[in-house]
Formats: structure tokens, C-alpha cells, sequence
């Protein structure tokens, strides 16, 4: 089985270098006892090394794991027999007999002697275990983990890779063209292509005709289904059919395969939707229950409960629920560059140009002082450009909307502080706790999350608006093409008889090409400029196909087809999300009212008896209630505590259930922070009304 390059330039185990080589060969005759030859954990592994595109000899990489694991067993060894010493010699813990009848003196005396002995020998053994467990099967872990990921970003582009190859067939392509375009264009499909990659390789470098190299990569392939395709498509090279219409057959059976799948995403996601519900409702019964018990007298329930249930349990719920969101719920894969497949410095460096990069003359900087002079003009024309227009570069950039919030917040917060306007211990806390709330948690979530949350909108409708009508207009390109006239001379036509901010650049594309910029460079560009996936493809394909020939009608109107296909399951996910996102907040709104109503029919209503306890008869109360008659309930509710207990509940309740809500929606979890400040503020608001 041959061991691929790791493209991301590290070793197998990222990147430990030659002192865990070391650590593997120490450890090589404790591997070969106990593995040897012919191991089916070995040969497991070795796939699984392969499929990680990593590149470790498997007997190197099991060594290594079990010197790293025998390591870290002798260290918990240790800690475990100080630990033991430490509890059981001293006496902070006595362990008895277990119920054994001991009647014979000797056995006493033998259970006296060797019982602490043994303890302190099998606590060192417990802790010596998880350690060794905890360093071989983490590294152990790591190709697994690594395959898995890989599996699942081919599985997810694999639909829009089949089409991409079906585009490239009907544009006149053969079958070694394909599979080298293929191969080539890792910007956009990335594991598929790197599969890809491996084939072409093979057939280069080795030597190895490639109906063997595609053989020998179907089974070495993460994926089930690009493992089906390529013997699929192996069996069309070797009986000489169409591959043309095979192509065609994949990425209709694709397109669909890829709906099931969107179907089976989101049911899981609205059984995790009746999941949520369950769960931040567990939080608030568990409250109830402390708060009454607390009214009971003699009841052992501290107030140490309600602070880790509200600060520890409800945070923990909500991570939890959304760690199990991200195991279905997946963002697309790629970031939307393309690159011109060679050393082309001008697009690379216009991809990421602004005020912290000033493009092309960054690497040239230091070589003559004209770049130096050219640098500073440069850094000052972007600079002004900024402050002309500071929103365009935060909608460009929402995150560096923080360099300046964030301090800010500081100082309100400071200087509340130092002004004494915000409560510097929780028994002021208690007195004011709206106010010091307000302080400590509203305004730093205010000036942090509403800018940044309204230019990441603006970022992300500004992006996406390019891409509302791109079937519509991919369809009237080829429409166009169809005509006779060349994509250069569709793009104008289409420009001049659409509407949108696509139909722009078209136009912008056109202008740029009669000005000597080649149409492969100028659609590079527009791509870039919004580095969204979903165009990347579709700009991908059009620019292979292209470079054949001006007439593509049939590969537009595939490109078309493809988007269409994106569309519907787009709306599909849009319309079953909105469904989630609903019962998630129709869930707060619940723990809200809930909470409210405990505070002020229950625990307000208690105080107000405790405050005029003293003139109700005890006869009135009834005489046949024995002591609880004569007990004051609510002698040990602290009202204040409670009160600021419950606001902090539904308060971070309220925060999180947005960053839950962004993610189910946008699989985003920046996306939940207008989510965030609505429901945090709602409970705000109500709170007010309440206390």
C-alpha cells in the first residue's frame, strides 16, 4: 500500500520531528512482540494512514504511539502512587474490610499490613492505565480522525466534482484531461482533487498506467461512494464507452444522492430540536426543586447547588447541545479562492489586498527603495481609502470591528468601576442587580456584538446578492453562447438585458478584457472578490472549459443545472431550519416565563407571609399540621440571591440559545449573535417588568 504526501507539509503526527523517530525505533521491539506480522489492528491502521494521506511507516507510527503511551502511563503511575500515599498512609481515608468475616488474628494482621500497600499499588496501576490509554489511543486516534474528515469533505463535493468532470467531458475533453483537470484544480474541490492528484502522480512519477492508478486509489479512497465512481469508471476506460454519457448518468444519480443526504441532515436536526427542549428545560425543573427544598426546615440544600446549576449547568448544557449540532450539521467546504495554476503573484496577492496587505509590492519590499517609497504611498492611499469609508472596510473585514469594540467596552466597564456606578462586590450585586448586570454583561455585549453582528450581515448579504440569480443568469449565458456569439460577447449581452449585481460584473468582466486582461484573469478576480464556494465551482468550471473553446452552451446550461440543484436544497434547509430556530426560542420564551412567574407568585409571596408572619393566628394555619405549622417556610430563601439567580439564568439562557439558533441556521456560530442580543435583551425587558 503506498503512503501519499501530506500536502499540508508536516509529518504524520504533525510534524514531531525526529525526536518521536527516536521515541519510535526505543520502542520497535515492544511493538513487533506485541503486533508482529500479520496483525488486523495493524493493517487497519495502515489504511487508515493512507487514507489520512500520512506518512508513517505503520510500524513507526505504532511505536511511536506506544513509546508516547508508556510515557505518559509512568507519568499517571507516579501521580497515582503519591496520590494513594497521600490519602490512604496518611489516614485522610480509611478503607475497611469490604464485609469480609475476619475472625482468624492472622488474617487480620496479614489485612492490616497490606492494605494500605495495596491500595497505594492499585490506585498507581488505575492511573498508570488511563495514561497509557489516554497518549497510545490518542495518537492512535489521529489518522482515524483525519480520514473521517477527509471522507466527509469528499462525500460534499463530490456532486459538484462529477459535474465538474461531466462539463469538462462535453466540452471535449478526454478521459486523461479530465482527470488531470481534475487533478489540478484543488482550490475548488479539495479532497477530491487530491485524490485525483494521487492518480496522476502514480502515472507520472512510478510509472504506473493509470487504469492501475485508478484501480489502486478506489481502494485506497476515505470514500465509499468516490471509491464506487472511480471502479464505476474504471470499467467505462476499460470497455471503451462513453464516458460522456457515464458522466452524465454519476451526476444526475449525484444531484440526488445529495438531496437524500439534506433530507437525513435535517431530520436529525429537528430530532435534536425535541432534544433541546428536554434538555434546557432540566436546568429550570432542577432550580424549582432546589428552591423549594431550601423552604423545607432541616433540608441540606446550599446555596453552592444554584450557583454551579445556573453558571455551570446551564452553560454546559448548551455547549453540549451545540458540540452535537456540529457532528450533522457541516459549513461548506473551501474558501472560495482560485488561483490561476501558476505562479501568478498579481492574483494572489490581489486576493487577500487592503490596509494589512498592500498586495504586490509586499514582495518586492527591501529590494530597491523605490518599492520602499511605492510601499508608504501605497499604505497611505489605503489608509485614506479607510478613513473615507471605514464602513466598507468593516463589512469587508466585520471582525476588526473588535479592535475598537472591545476596548471600548473596556473602558465603560472601567470606568463604571472606578466611578463607583457598578457594583464591586455580589452583596452590592445584590442590592442593584439589573443595574450591575447591565454593566457587567449588557454593555459589553452591546458594543461588541451589534457592530459586529450588523457588518457580518451586511458581509454576508453583500457576498451572496452576486449569487441570488447566478442559475438564472449562467442559464441566459448559455442561451446566449448558443447564438454563436463567444462567452466575452455573452457576458455583454447578458449584462445589458439583466438587472443585479451579477449583470454588473459581467459588464465589469467585458471592460476589463478590452483593456488587454485575459477572461480566465478577469473571472478569477470577480471570483475572488467574494469567495464564496458555491461560485468558486461554477467559476472553476467555466474556466476550464473555456480555454477549449468559445462555444460552452452545453457546459453553462451544466453549471446552470448544477446551481439550480444547490438552490433547491438551500431552500429546503431554509425552510426546515426556520422551523428549529422557532421551537429553540418558543423554548427560552418558556424558561422565561416560567422563571418569572416562580419569582413573583412564589418566592415574592413567601416573603410577603415571612414579613406579616407574625399576625396570622397559628390556629389559622391549622393545628393539625404539627411542627411545620409553627415553621417559617421561607426562613431560609434569600430573595435578593434568588432574584439576581434566576436573571442570570434566563439572561445566559437567552445568549446561548441565539449561538444556537446562528448555527442550526447559518452553521455559524457568529451568525447567532443577532439571535443573541434579541433574546438577552427580551429577557432584559422582562426582567425589568418583573423585578
Amino acid at each position: 500500500m503506498s503512503l501519499q504526501t501530506d500536502d499540508s507539509g508536516r509529518g504524520g503526527t504533525g510534524g514531531l520531528g525526529s525526536d518521536s523517530d527516536a521515541l519510535g525505533n526505543a520502542f520497535y521491539p515492544l511493538y513487533s512482540r506485541l503486533f508482529g506480522e500479520g496483525s488486523e489492528f495493524t493493517a487497519d491502521v495502515e489504511i487508515k494512514l493512507a487514507q489520512a494521506r500520512m506518512t508513517d511507516p505503520v510500524e513507526l507510527y505504532l511505536s511511536r504511539a506506544l513509546g508516547i503511551g508508556f510515557i505518559a502511563g509512568l507519568a499517571l503511575w507516579l501521580l497515582g502512587l503519591t496520590l494513594g500515599y497521600a490519602l490512604f498512609a496518611t489516614g485522610l481515608i480509611t478503607v475497611g474490610a469490604f464485609g469480609m468475616p475476619l475472625q482468624n488474628e492472622t488474617l487480620i494482621t496479614a489485612f492490616e499490613t497490606l492494605r494500605v500497600p495495596a491500595l497505594v499499588f492499585i490506585t498507581g496501576l488505575v492511573f498508570g492505565t488511563i495514561g497509557f490509554a489516554a497518549g497510545f489511543g490518542s495518537l492512535v486516534a489521529i489518522p482515524y480522525s483525519r480520514a473521517s474528515a477527509r471522507k466527509r469533505e469528499i462525500n460534499m463535493l463530490l456532486t459538484d466534482s462529477v459535474s465538474f468532470m461531466y462539463a469538462l467531458s462535453v466540452g471535449g475533453l478526454n478521459q486523461l484531461e479530465i482527470i488531470d483537470a481534475m487533478a489540478q484544480a484543488d482550490d475548488t474541490y479539495g479532497e477530491v482533487s487530491k485524490e485525483f492528484q494521487s492518480i496522476v502522480k502514480e502515472t507520472e512519477y512510478f510509472d504506473v498506467d493509470y487504469r492501475n492508478a485508478i484501480r489502486k486509489q478506489a481502494l485506497e479512497t476515505p470514500s465509499d461512494e468516490l471509491s464506487q465512481f472511480l471502479t464505476d469508471m474504471l470499467s467505462i476506460v476499460n470497455s471503451g464507452g462513453d464516458m460522456e454519457s457515464f458522466l452524465e448518468d454519476k451526476k444526475e444519480k449525484h444531484m440526488r444522492t445529495a438531496k437524500q443526504e439534506q433530507e437525513i441532515t435535517l431530520e436529525t436536526l429537528e430530532l435534536f430540536g425535541e432534544m433541546y427542549m428536554t434538555l434546557s428545560l432540566f436546568p429550570l425543573l432542577l432550580i424549582i426543586i432546589m428552591v423549594v427544598m431550601q423552604m423545607i426546615p432541616d433540608a441540606e440544600v446550599s446555596n453552592e447547588m444554584l450557583y454551579l446549576t445556573v453558571y455551570g449547568l446551564i452553560p454546559l448544557t448548551s455547549i453540549a447541545f451545540l458540540v452535537l449540532v456540529s457532528t450533522v450539521k457541516h459549513d461548506e467546504p473551501g474558501d472560495g479562492y482560485l488561483t490561476m495554476g501558476g505562479n501568478d503573484k498579481r492574483i494572489k496577492s490581489a486576493q487577500e489586498r487592503g490596509l494589512l496587505n498592500l498586495g504586490l509590492v509586499e514582495q518586492f519590499t527591501g529590494e530597491r527603495s523605490v518599492f520602499d517609497r511605492i510601499k508608504n504611498r501605497e499604505g497611505t492611499y489605503e489608509t485614506m481609502k479607510v478613513l473615507k469609508e471605514p464602513h466598507i472596510f468593516f463589512r469587508d473585514n466585520p471582525l476588526y470591528t473588535l479592535a475598537i469594540t472591545v476596548p471600548v467596552s473596556l473602558v465603560i466597564v472601567t470606568t463604571a468601576m472606578v466611578t463607583d456606578s457598578a457594583p464591586l462586590s455580589w452583596n452590592e450585586l445584590l442590592e442593584n442587580p439589573i443595574w450591575g448586570t447591565f454593566i457587567y454583561l449588557y454593555i459589553p455585549l452591546y458594543c461588541i456584538a451589534i457592530p459586529l453582528s450588523i457588518f457580518r450581515e451586511w458581509n454576508v448579504r453583500h457576498r451572496n446578492a452576486v449569487v441570488n440569480n447566478l442559475s438564472e443568469n449562467l442559464r441566459k449565458l448559455g442561451s446566449a453562447n448558443d447564438t454563436g456569439l463567444t462567452l466575452l460577447e455573452s457576458l455583454k449581452s447578458v449584462s445589458d438585458t439583466t438587472n443585479g449585481k451579477l449583470a454588473r460584473e459581467f459588464e465589469q468582466m467585458h471592460t476589463k478584457v478590452n483593456y488587454g486582461m485575459s477572461l480566465k484573469e478577469a473571472l478569477i478576480e470577480f471570483n475572488n472578490k467574494y469567495h464564496i464556494p458555491r461560485l468558486a465551482r461554477s467559476t472553476r468550471l467555466i474556466t476550464e472549459a473555456q480555454e477549449a473553446s468559445n462555444q460552452i452552451t452545453d457546459v453553462l446550461r451544466t453549471a446552470a443545472r448544477a446551481s439550480e440543484n444547490h438552490d433547491d436544497i438551500e431552500r429546503e434547509r431554509k425552510s426546515r431550519t426556520r422551523m428549529q430556530v422557532v421551537i429553540i426560542i418558543m423554548t427560552f420564551m418558556t424558561v422565561l416565563a416560567v422563571i418569572a412567574i416562580l419569582k413573583t407568585q412564589f418566592i415574592d409571596t413567601m416573603a410577603g407571609l415571612e414579613a406579616g408572619g407574625g399576625d396570622i393566628d397559628a390556629d389559622a394555619a391549622g393545628g393539625g399540621a404539627g411542627g411545620m405549622a409553627d415553621a417559617d417556610l421561607s426562613e431560609n430563601i434569600n430573595v435578593d440571591m434568588l432574584s439576581v439567580l434566576f436573571f442570570h439564568a434566563v439572561a445566559m439562557q437567552g445568549i446561548l440559545s441565539g449561538f444556537i439558533c446562528g448555527y442550526i441556521r447559518d452553521a455559524d456560530v457568529l451568525s447567532g449573535l443577532k439571535y443573541a442580543v434579541a433574546l438577552s435583551t427580551i429577557a432584559l425587558v422582562g426582567w425589568v417588568l418583573v423585578a
